[in-house]
């Protein structure tokens, strides 16, 4: 799946807000969005055995654009001058092309689908420290303790898994830059996109992507795809239950007032990334990889805890 964005909520809402949803709807989507996101990262191993990275990104992209625009983007309030449309782009350029750039060449060159999770959930956490460095927004004790004890559980596992040779590190390398973008592309929505309605930003995002990553995997890859069933059924994962299906659940349980309880659901991608990938590849974790990724939830939870100072009416996109 695309792999995670805050955007305002207040670009998807307007008049009177929607009845809350019965606890049991709540549970449901909740399940299906916690499954679909965290099984995305898997889905995209399967795709990078077929495909090479921006390639795919790409045709994924292109084919995600033409879908949202029908299923949401006809009713959407698009922006309204040059230099908005512009800010949109460069917002969805960091977020998907730049991370997912980065995250599936992590995952091309070894590093495992549950690990490049879990340093991708790491973004709440980098985010608030860029704010609280940057942007004058203090971080207060119990999030500079929790932006320790997340870096430590990463740290933990990363040292269990990852070897020193240069694969590795490339990795690494990627996975480092997937995160720098996917952040930077959340500070950049904040700071210049707060207004945009998120259909249409959706839309925006997915066209520019696709328009800067099929040319990429022309020049730089030879657009190197091997067409089968399983690709097939990886494009449709990530196209239908992900960019549309797992968007719109999530849009749904946000107008629903559901925002806290979505972003917790977060924290929970990593170790499902993981009991995918054990299922379809057989990558057994170990028992101080699920200590360590227990102990990074608990630090992102942490600095996340106030999330309204960080993150003020935020909901996050696909990320995986």
């Amino acid at each position: 799946m695309a792999v995670t964005r805050a955007v305002p909520a207040g670009a998807i809402s307007s008049g009177t807000a929607p009845a809350p949803l019965a606890p049991a709807a709540v549970v449901a989507l909740s399940a299906y969005f916690v499954v679909v996101w965290g099984s995305g990262f898997v889905a995209s191993r399967v795709a990078l055995q077929y495909a090479a990275p921006f390639s795919y990104i790409g045709v994924r992209y292109g084919i995600a654009f033409f879908v949202a625009l029908l299923a949401f983007g006809l009713r959407a309030r698009w922006p309204t001058t040059p230099l908005q449309w512009a800010h949109v782009a460069v917002a969805g350029l960091l977020s998907h092309a730049g991370y997912l750039g980065g995250s599936h060449y992590a995952q091309r060159w070894g590093l495992s689908a549950g690990i490049t999770a879990l340093v991708l959930a790491l973004q709440p956490l980098l985010t608030a420290i860029v704010v609280s460095r940057w942007l004058h927004e203090r971080l207060g004790a119990w999030q500079k303790v929790g932006v320790g004890v997340g870096l430590a559980g990463v740290a933990l596992v990363v040292g269990t898994r990852v070897s020193p040779d240069a694969a590795s590190l490339a990795s690494l390398l990627a996975v480092v830059w997937a995160l720098a973008c996917v952040t930077a592309g959340t500070l950049y929505q904040r700071q210049f996109c707060a207004d945009v309605d998120l259909r249409a930003a959706v839309c925006v995002h997915f066209a520019a992507t696709a328009l800067v990553m099929l040319p990429l995997g022309v020049a730089v890859e030879g657009f190197a795809i091997d067409w089968n069933a399983s690709l097939v059924l990886a494009l449709g994962y990530h196209v239908v239950l992900g960019s549309i299906g797992a968007y719109s659940i999530l849009h749904l349980l946000m107008r629903r007032g559901q925002a806290t309880g979505v972003t917790s659901l977060l924290y929970l991608t990593p170790p499902v990334a993981t009991l995918v990938e054990w299922a379809v590849f057989g990558v057994a974790p170990t028992a101080a990889m699920w200590v360590g990724m227990a102990i990074a939830c608990i630090g992102v939870a942490m600095v996340t805890v106030n999330a309204g100072r960080f993150a003020r009416g935020t909901i996050v996109e696909e990320r995986s």
